[in-house]
């Protein structure tokens, strides 16, 4: 996808920062993971939703190096705010979407950093600092590096429900009857997996996975993954086929024909 306002050099300087940024978060993440110095604060007063010195250190090194270079567009980040754009442009910014996991010592949180404008996000990074796996997809571009290498993201094929391997993070996921929701999905596919975060949309542009459906995500949990997902040729809606939006509702899948099935059974 291309965004139209765009000329080719601002799209290229676009694509260069956003692995600018991305570098900044590795930097920043990596010395507080499996640090036994790692502190998390809890954002609210009922349950766990935990914050780290690495959250705010990558949030805070990807503002500050966009305040400087792009001082005319927007921020959303998850720790500091909103700033509004007067470019039109926004960059949309989780510094560590799987805090849980990252205080757990698993692998499987990411940096996620994606620009949007007024129709969505067109360019996003999943980025796995431990690991070295970086996705990105959007403006023409759709690929992964990592310890293998470099490769095209490129979803599946997958037609048939029962072939389907399906991800969500939470198995207690949303309320009641978005659980049985996605039960309904659940009890049609071959393989569901859960806690991978992030990971999950990365495996799914990569070609691994056919389907993640989650609730009560953010716009900046999901702003990321939309983008590379869009852009290795898979689907992402809301669970009643339209954009993402503040419902929190996202089902992602590898091609639009398993993506009609799941829905179906999504909305009963």
């Amino acid at each position: 996808m291309q965004n139209r306002h765009l000329d080719a050099e601002e799209r290229r300087e676009l694509l260069a920062l956003i692995e600018v940024l991305a570098n900044l978060a590795r930097t920043e993440t990596l010395p507080w993971f499996r640090n036994a110095g790692l502190v998390a604060d809890t954002k609210h007063s009922e349950g766990f939703d935990p914050v780290t010195q690495a959250d705010r250190a990558a949030e805070a090194a990807i503002r500050a190096h966009l305040e400087q270079t792009r001082p005319q567009d927007g921020i959303l980040g998850e720790e500091f705010g909103a700033c509004a754009s007067k470019s039109g442009l926004t960059w949309i910014i989780d510094p560590v979407d799987g805090t849980r996991g990252f205080l757990a010592g698993t692998p499987c949180w990411g940096v996620l950093i994606a620009l949007a404008d007024m129709d969505g996000p067109f360019l996003g990074v999943i980025d796995q600092p431990y690991i070295g796996e970086r996705f990105l997809g959007g403006m023409g571009e759709a690929w992964m590096t990592g310890p293998q290498g470099r490769k095209a993201l490129a979803t599946r094929a997958t037609t048939a429900l029962s072939e389907a391997l399906l991800f969500t993070t939470f198995p207690e996921i949303g309320t009641a009857r978005e659980r049985a929701a996605f039960e309904r999905v659940s009890a049609q596919v071959k393989l569901t997996r859960y806690g991978m975060d992030c990971y999950a949309y990365a495996l799914l542009a990569a070609g691994h996975i056919d389907l993640v459906i989650e609730a009560g995500l953010n716009p900046y949990d999901i702003a990321a993954p939309a983008a590379g997902i869009t852009a290795a040729a898979g689907v992402v809606t809301n669970w009643q086929g339209g954009p993402v939006d503040d419902s929190g509702q996202v089902l992602a899948a590898a091609n639009p024909t398993i993506h009609a099935q799941a829905l179906a059974l999504l909305r009963g």
